[in-house]
């Protein structure tokens, strides 16, 4: 296991795409960044467009070992269900020039590694964030969730490790 690793996480969306970094050492997260990346004005095509470019800013900039996706769910509406799996593989693609991994993760599974619950809500999710990192101030609920992907990692990452870990003494018995 790497001394540290750099997760960025990703919450998908076709106006509104958070994101967010976390140093983990030792199992222990640490905060470097988070934010929203706004893709609300022009066609459709053009926010994609904007979604992809700022993806890969950040990229370069922070530099992740792994990037924390969260997975498409079904809308009620088919046409938005498109949109965010655009938005999603525009925000994919923006990491595979870097040489990192990639895992995804379903809004349940995030929200039951950060709040307990795979039903919490927006506002509980991003409650938790702030106080699991140790935040004060503002976190809108786009950055609290790509926070909320890349924990969720962590903490996923952990228990493989554990359960490998187990796994190897238990044959050595």
């Amino acid at each position: 296991m790497a001394d540290k690793l750099r997760i960025l996480g990703i919450d998908p969306g076709s106006r509104l795409t958070g994101f967010g970094v976390l140093d983990f050492k030792a199992n222990s997260p640490t905060y470097v960044t988070s934010g929203t990346v706004q893709s609300t004005d022009g066609e459709f095509p053009h926010r994609l467009k904007i979604i992809f470019e700022s993806v890969s800013q950040i990229v370069t900039k922070y530099q992740p070992n792994v990037v924390a996706i969260e997975s498409v769910f079904v809308h009620r509406n088919a046409g938005s269900s498109l949109k965010l799996g655009h938005a999603r593989s525009a925000a994919l693609c923006a990491t595979f020039n870097s040489d990192v991994e990639v895992f995804e993760y379903s809004p349940r599974e995030i929200k039951q590694a950060v709040v307990g619950t795979g039903a919490a809500t927006k506002k509980q999710v991003q409650h938790m964030v702030i106080s699991l990192l140790h935040l004060e101030g503002e976190l809108s609920f786009d950055a609290a969730d790509a926070l909320a992907t890349a924990l969720c990692h962590g903490h996923q990452r952990r228990l493989n490790s554990q359960l490998s870990y187990k796994s190897a003494t238990a044959g050595m018995s």
